[in-house]
């Protein structure tokens, strides 16, 4: 027995069962015996105590029991300050076991995940077991708050997963941030967003000081109990190796993991990729195909048209192949081609792949207007500063077109809409709606189309147009939906008050994923409607539609589908348009089907200015 244990024994009025105050891993600590409990030969001197125990025993400090404690509770009540000390030290180690095994995705999230072995787990401990105390103490700390910002990322993981379907990228999403805090604020107003965003602040200084003294905690036990410690360590490495060589799992998981190696590998390995991309966007952008064309050689076979390119918010495959959903939109997408079939239209429909999912329109939209693969941020700041040619450009160098933007879901500034070569831009603020906002969505889509008919579509004596309109009505959270009414009565907008009254609510709608998918889907025939009605309505011989999805919806309506297909569809009186693209292979009809031609996004800008260009 210790000096330090008898003093505490002949010092302890209750006899012997206090804590030590340093409440790191119980009294265990203190009957430690000096040496780190090899064996010696002969009448070797023992070996030194560790500093750090060896501190706690010296006799120049008072002794645990004689100390008040916690205002002095731990004297009074040992057995309770006992009971706290063994809780604190499993809560510590089931919070380290919970950030070493959990995944980055909430669907991976199982029981099977936590009963595992971590490689990581055992490799810290047998390395904190053979460091000095000094040494072992910065481990401790350094190692600790390492895996606190682990968890973080796995956490902002969970939500890109959820929203993007993608993990976070430490180099290019610090500006999407920003872009989900105003998201917040205009889906669920100001307070929401604040107490948002301070709970997350909250959540990860929490779990970044709480691993650290957590790891600091066990560090502190395993010094306590080394022998037992050092065979605990060397037990779990053994069956790790067995379990990694034998390939055990438990469920569809694998008993040995090296999860955290593996992951913090990936982030090294996109780390450099992000660093590199900047460089081989430049390369990518400097070619271009028509940048020498002449402009009376360009789009020659849309001359006099009309021609509308019209994005429908996150419009993907799912709301066409989803058995939930595949009937319904199927017969607006049907009735759809018959009305516009009767008013002497045709289609053709295929597939094209976003660059993104869950969110991103921006990217989608440069995407596609581009010519170039718009991934990630970097590459579209790199793109609205460089002097590449879009589509819009491409129309705008004509002179043969007014080139105009219908964004709806723009409400502030947007100096990159001078990039496109827009001659004018109507954002929210410009349509004359002064009916309510609709969650996220600033103007509802037949609202949207009937202001391009009243400010540019619908005047007479006026040039051809080429307009890209964004229609916004199917954006997230897809709650409360505006309905159609009848055009007449659209007025000011101060109608859809009553509508959105009537409509749902997103707070209720979120807490169940198969209303989020139903409202969802009528966003998308929402949409779809305002748009074919608005052709029937307004168009004429002279007007080319082509009207496409920007990305898929959020993994909780597309349930674990990962893909990025949407929906693309041309649409024409004139048969000579629809001619120029027959080669493509295109679905009849507003719907394509299922093994109809599927293209890059990128790929749609060349491959449109050469069907409609002299060569076309």
């Amino acid at each position: 027995m210790s000096l330090f244990t008898r003093s505490r024994q002949q010092s302890d009025p209750a006899g012997g069962g206090a804590e030590p105050d340093d409440d790191t891993g119980g009294d265990a600590v203190a009957e430690e015996p000096v040496g780190d409990g090899t064996d010696t030969a002969g009448d070797a001197p023992k070996e030194t105590p560790d500093v750090d125990v060896a501190h706690e025993a010296t006799p120049e400090e008072t002794p645990d029991a004689t100390k008040p404690g916690w205002f002095g509770w731990r004297r009074r009540y040992p057995r309770t300050a006992r009971g706290v000390s063994v809780g604190t030290t499993v809560l510590a180690g089931a919070l380290v076991l919970f950030a070493l095994l959990v995944p980055n995705q909430i669907e991976k999230i199982e029981f099977e995940s936590f009963v595992r072995i971590p490689a990581e787990g055992v490799l810290l401990a047998g390395l904190l077991l053979t460091l000095p105390p000094r040494a072992r103490r910065i481990t401790a700390v350094v190692s600790g708050a390492f895996l606190g910002l682990i968890t973080i990322l796995k956490f902002v993981d969970m939500g890109f997963y959820q929203i993007l379907a993608r993990p976070f990228d430490l180099v290019l999403d610090w500006i999407l941030i920003e872009n989900g805090t105003d998201f917040l604020r205009e889906t669920f107003g100001r307070t929401g967003q604040v107490l948002a965003v301070v709970g997350v602040i909250v959540l990860f200084i929490a779990v970044l000081v709480l691993t650290t003294l957590a790891v600091v905690r066990l560090t502190n036990l395993m010094t306590g109990h080394r022998s037992v410690a050092a065979r605990t360590t060397l037990i779990l490495g053994t069956a790790w190796i067995t379990a990694m060589t034998l390939g055990v799992q438990i469920g569809s998981v694998p008993f040995a993991t090296k999860g955290n190696a593996e992951f913090i590998g990936n982030r090294v390995d996109q780390v450099q990729a992000g660093l590199k991309d900047a460089r081989v966007f430049r390369k990518q952008a400097a070619v271009d195909a028509f940048a020498k064309t002449p402009p009376d050689q360009l789009l020659t076979g849309l001359r006099g048209k009309d021609v509308l390119f019209t994005f429908i918010e996150s419009y993907g495959r799912v709301a066409i192949d989803d058995p939930a959903m595949a009937q319904q939109t199927g017969a607006v997408l049907k009735e759809g081609t018959g009305k516009l079939k009767a008013a002497g239209f045709e289609s053709r429909s295929g597939w094209l792949q976003s660059p993104v999912t869950g969110a991103g329109s921006w990217l989608a939209h440069s995407t596609f207007l581009s010519g170039l693969w718009i991934k990630n941020q970097q590459r579209y700041r790199n793109l609205t500063t460089s002097d590449r040619m879009t589509l819009t450009n491409y129309f705008g160098k004509t002179k043969a077109w007014r080139t105009v933007g219908v964004v709806p879901g723009v409400r502030r500034a947007w100096p990159e809409g001078k990039y496109f070569g827009l001659d004018h831009i109507y954002d929210s603020e410009h349509l004359g709606y002064h009916g309510p906002y609709f969650s996220w969505t600033p103007v509802p889509d037949q609202f949207s189309m009937e202001a391009f008919q009243r400010l540019e579509h619908g005047k007479k004596d006026r040039e051809p147009i080429m307009a890209e309109i964004i229609l916004a009505s199917s954006h997230n959270p897809w709650s409360p939906i505006a309905k159609m009414i009848d055009w007449e009565d659209l007025g000011d907008g101060s109608v859809f008050h009553q509508i959105k009254k009537e409509g749902t609510n997103p707070t209720e709608v979120w807490k169940d994923p198969e209303k989020v998918r139903t409202e969802y889907r009528k966003a998308i025939e929402y949409s779809i409607r305002s748009l074919t009605e608005w052709l029937e309505r307004y168009g004429d011989e002279d007007t080319v539609l082509v009207f496409l999805g920007d990305h898929q919806p959020v993994p909780t309506v597309t349930a674990g589908d990962t893909g990025k297909d949407v929906p693309i569809t041309i649409v024409a009186k004139d048969e000579k348009v629809l001619d120029r693209v027959a080669d493509w292979g295109w679905t009849d009809g507003l719907k394509p089907a299922e093994n109809a031609p599927r293209w890059g996004m990128d790929k749609f800008r060349d491959r449109f200015m050469t069907a409609y260009g002299p060569q076309g």
